[in-house]
């Protein structure tokens, strides 16, 4: 089994509505880098939904995604800095759909007076990796130890010659 390395990921953009469509590629992209592409489909809807959001309704368009990813769990987050959008008790709209495709969500303030909205998924029991990397193999060195002694036997010659037999030249 792969042992899982971990990674981070941060984007920056001023939104627009083919800038949408480009982010949610780029998320997918790094995703698969990441060997999660059973996650691509619900992370990228769920960071569609939000930045959609966000373009239509928000009066500042620049927002950041990030992503971690640590072996077990996924968290995705965008955060802008407007005060537009906020959650309710009962989420609607695009934090339904968040809530529906996630293990879990949240959002908080930030100290700009925008906020962040996460959320995550758990690696399910076939795609946890370990992040202790496995023991090496030991090497071929350390596998079999070199004789300190070996009888080489004798070369045998293909058919010797008798050195007073003349060999014709041709030429």
């Amino acid at each position: 089994m792969k042992a899982a390395v971990p990674c981070y990921y941060h984007l920056d953009v001023e939104l627009s509505p083919e800038k949408v469509g480009q982010v949610k590629r780029i998320v997918a992209a790094h995703l698969r880098y990441w060997n999660l592409e059973n996650l691509v489909e619900s992370v990228c809807h769920c960071a569609e939904a939000l930045l959609r959001t966000i373009e239509q309704h928000s009066a500042d368009k620049n927002t950041t995604i990030e992503m971690w990813w640590n072996g077990q769990h996924l968290i995705a987050a965008v955060s802008d800095n407007s005060q537009d959008i906020r959650p309710h008790k009962e989420p609607q709209g695009c934090l339904a759909q968040i809530a529906a495709l996630s293990d879990g969500w949240g959002c908080c303030a930030t100290d700009v007076g925008g906020k962040i909205i996460w959320f995550s998924w758990r690696a399910r029991a076939a795609e946890h990796a370990p992040l202790d990397p496995p023991v090496p193999a030991p090497s071929l060195r350390e596998a079999r130890r070199t004789p300190r002694y070996t009888e080489l036997p004798e070369p045998v010659l293909a058919g010797s010659r008798d050195e007073s037999e003349a060999v014709p030249a041709r030429g």
